[in-house]
């Protein structure tokens, strides 16, 4: 069944035939770095030995959150997967994986006209409506992470809003653009009175800009910078964590974004924008990780989207009307700009009813949804589309748990060379 056939019960705009126009940049993306691999869990003894050997220790995290990530610049004439190898053989309890680069789920289009409206879909107006800097229909307004490029904070939208912006984790010669970045943060919090009003706009973002340019090519991160920015939000208090973009499967990404919702924190990333038949995306693909597919007016699913038994949650994220970092407002597609909408109705949720641990928000996520496609979850909408009436109630009990998430081989966890070209 088309998406559109099941709307019965979400007065959609009606849309109409426009040109679709997407801005691509279609030179090769690298997949991980050809000198350097990662590696948790090494000791000084295990690292004096490395050296020894060659390697060199490029950057580390903190370790607050997992066992300290630390960069090795491989040596001469190695390989990474024989890199890789050297240092299972130092220490076969370290997790170890190749130095992976990650992207923005992007692109850019044409729409015109009130069809280009995306919260109705979303029944948000009716529910939240900030009267004040801290009051809502929902409680207090919520404090959201979010790592991303960086954010012109000086754009109208933006001005005077309750936006931390915290330093690159490792400095780079090329700083990322502020594009997608900016476009995220006004989703969110962009003034109610401009031309681009945000989600919840008397929200707190704290933003990492944990993105860089390198070649050329696009905005991409890596693993390291990523472990840094949670591990930051982590220790801000942050309980929501925004994450517009995507990635193959890493081992040592995986155990930091483990540890970070062992502590609470909800994860929301993007399903991705490389096909229908395309591998798994991660983070969005690791599990309790909140995966967002993108759906336009009409409630048709992103023809990019990636699909999959990882997909959660649908979201408007195509022809999407956000803030442009060059100033006034642009359309965007992909799923990147549907992952908003999820971190936003988590973030009400959770200011609502603070005592709610990760799992719990996904739950009752998932149970506030209008069915799309084929009755129940499916792996092109997930559950469905989000919506917010009643999200922000105190559930009576525990939200009923989907056996969809009781069996380990639906969410497709791959081994750490399984996306090695």
């Amino acid at each position: 069944m088309q998406a559109a056939e099941t709307a019965t019960s979400i007065k959609a705009p009606q849309a109409r035939a426009v040109p679709f126009v997407e801005e691509i940049d279609r030179r090769p993306k690298p997949r991980q770095s050809s000198h350097s691999i990662v590696a948790s869990g090494l000791s000084q003894a295990d690292l004096a030995r490395l050296t020894a050997q060659g390697f060199r220790i490029e950057t580390r995290t903190q370790g607050s959150l997992t066992p300290q990530v630390i960069r090795l610049q491989v040596p001469a004439g190695v390989s990474v997967t024989q890199a890789r190898q050297r240092v299972r053989l130092v220490n076969a309890q370290a997790s170890v994986d190749l130095d992976q680069f990650f992207y923005l789920d992007e692109s850019t289009s044409a729409c015109m006209g009130a069809e280009c409206q995306a919260t109705a879909l979303l029944n948000w107006a009716s529910l939240v409506k900030w009267s004040g800097p801290n009051t809502s229909q929902c409680g207090p307004a919520p404090l959201i992470g979010v790592i991303d490029t960086g954010i012109n904070i000086e754009h109208d939208a933006l001005k005077g809003q309750a936006i931390e912006v915290l330093a690159q984790p490792t400095r780079r010669a090329m700083p990322s653009l502020p594009d997608h970045g900016t476009a995220i943060a006004a989703l969110l919090v962009g003034r109610p009175d401009s031309p681009t009003p945000g989600l919840v706009p008397a929200a707190k973002i704290i933003a990492v800009d944990a993105f860089y340019r390198d070649g050329g090519t696009a905005d991409r991160t890596d693993v390291t910078s990523l472990v840094t920015a949670i591990e930051a939000l982590a220790e801000r208090g942050v309980r929501v964590i925004n994450l517009s973009l995507s990635g193959p499967a890493n081992e040592v990404l995986h155990k930091a974004i483990a540890a970070a919702q062992a502590k609470g924190i909800v994860i929301v990333a993007a399903a991705g924008n490389n096909g229908a038949g395309a591998e798994p995306s991660y983070p969005a693909a690791y599990p309790w990780v909140i995966a967002v597919t993108a759906v336009d007016h009409a409630l048709n699913v992103y023809r990019r989207a990636t699909r999959g038994p990882y997909v959660d949650l649908a979201a408007p994220g195509v022809n999407v009307w956000t803030a442009s970092a060059r100033g006034s407002g642009t359309l965007r597609t992909g799923t990147s700009y549907a992952v908003p909408f999820v971190s936003a109705a988590a973030g009400v949720m959770l200011a609502s009813n603070p005592a709610l641990d990760a799992k719990a928000v996904q739950f009752r996520l998932e149970e506030y949804t209008h069915d799309l496609g084929t009755p129940g979850w499916d792996p092109t909408f997930g559950f469905g589309l989000i919506q917010m009436a009643g999200l922000c109630e105190r559930p009576a009990d525990p939200p009923a748990i989907a056996t969809f998430h009781d069996q380990p081989a639906v969410v497709p966890l791959k081994g750490p060379s399984a996306d090695i070209p």
